[in-house]
């Protein structure tokens, strides 16, 4: 009896896992014009987290690409396994679910592909139609950008996206609020945190269905919220002691029951971060005397010597200076040890200041207010 009950619960187990096998697996059905035979290249992460690439035969112009994943997934397809230009016309990428799809590509216009069966594509294909309009009015900006070989200009140039941008962002911040179930709302709001209140990200969060917040990237913003809740009002600052642009150390704890605080994210290559000095160079000379301290951390771990250099240029050399603290390994980044990252920090230029008890009370830039509140914030401190 014993014995018919345990091979009884191994055949229910067989089963359970054999169906949970059945529904993660996936099938692309795919057809490619223009090519009879070759190759092509595909990366997925799968069902085991694992980011796999793979080479698909194409034979008589028609190809099948299988594989197992837990979740609506982003693939990348290429026709050569060296490409790495997102511009190349032989490059493209979708969204696959588990389970049968048909794709039609053409070879030299792989962006124009057509995705049968996944209903997460589905979604992402009409946010594009809804923004293509602005895209096409960008175009000759965008050309001009793309063919501009000078460092500075082609920087000018894009800093004139900005309008667009904020239009196209508009639209994918409506689909991130109307859209809860979808696999494609946390997705999207990893490119949204570098811009948005923390407040706005954890609503949006919030809002989203058990599904989604456990999805990868479900859990990544999950994560970012409490870096940003970190680096954001109410908290107390993280303190951090580094060696200096002087090769001597420097300990915030120190500046703690003395000074407010402007922790200023930046970098040498950052154009916005460089244009900014001058004006941090004034309010410093006009609130140093009355108790600021402005400390400078510096996303230039990878180049000291452009650090430097940038300090020299920009006569900046009286503020205190440090690097970030992100190290290169073999396998990518160890941001253990990254002050910028502890602070929840997406983009530079961002500022974030601390009053004398060491908490912070405002942040501005990526995931705070603008800018130009710093001013204002400042002449409510210290009355001038």
């Amino acid at each position: 009896m014993k014995k018919q009950i345990l091979i009884s619960i191994f055949i229910l187990f067989l089963g359970v896992t054999t169906l949970h096998a059945q529904n993660n697996k996936f099938t692309i059905h795919g057809e490619i014009k223009g090519m009879t035979s070759g190759r092509l290249f595909f990366g997925y992460t799968d069902n085991h987290e694992k980011y796999l690439k793979k080479t698909i035969p194409v034979e008589h112009g028609k190809f099948k690409l299988e594989g197992m994943i837990s979740e609506p997934t982003n693939v990348f397809l290429c026709l050569d396994s060296t490409i790495n230009r997102m511009d190349d016309p032989n490059l493209t990428n979708f969204w696959i679910e588990a389970t049968d799809m048909h794709l039609e590509i053409t070879l030299g216009a792989f962006k124009q592909f057509k995705l049968s069966g996944s209903k997460t594509n589905d979604e992402e294909q009409e946010l594009n139609r809804q923004q293509a309009p602005i895209r096409e009015e960008m175009q000759p900006l965008t050309e001009a950008y793309m063919a501009e070989k000078d460092h500075e200009k082609a920087a000018a140039i894009r800093e004139q996206f900005e309008p667009y941008n904020e239009r196209m962002e508009v639209i994918t911040d409506e689909f991130i609020r109307t859209h809860t179930d979808s696999y494609l709302s946390p997705y999207l709001m990893r490119f949204r945190l570098m811009s948005l209140p923390v407040d706005q990200v954890e609503s949006a969060y919030n809002h989203w269905t058990e599904r989604v917040k456990n999805s990868r990237s479900g859990k990544e913003i999950a994560e970012e919220i409490k870096k940003l809740k970190q680096g954001s009002p109410g908290s107390p600052a993280i303190m951090f002691s580094r060696k200096d642009i002087n090769d001597k150390m420097f300990n915030l704890e120190e500046l703690k029951g003395k000074k407010y605080v402007i922790l200023d994210f930046w970098a040498s290559w950052c154009i916005p971060c460089r244009k900014g000095n001058p004006h941090l160079k004034a309010l410093h000379e006009k609130y140093a005397p009355l108790g600021l301290e402005i400390v400078c951390i510096a996303s230039d771990d990878s180049s000291p010597d452009r650090w430097r250099q940038a300090v020299e240029q920009d006569g900046i050399g009286h503020f205190h200076h440090v690097l970030s603290g992100m190290k290169h390994t073999a396998t990518g980044y160890d941001k253990s040890e990254d002050i910028g990252e502890w602070y929840g920090i997406h983009t530079l230029p961002t500022k974030i200041l601390i009053d004398k008890n060491g908490n912070i009370i405002a942040r501005y830039g990526g995931g705070g207010e603008p800018h130009e509140n710093l001013d204002q914030k400042l002449i409510e401190i210290f009355g001038k």
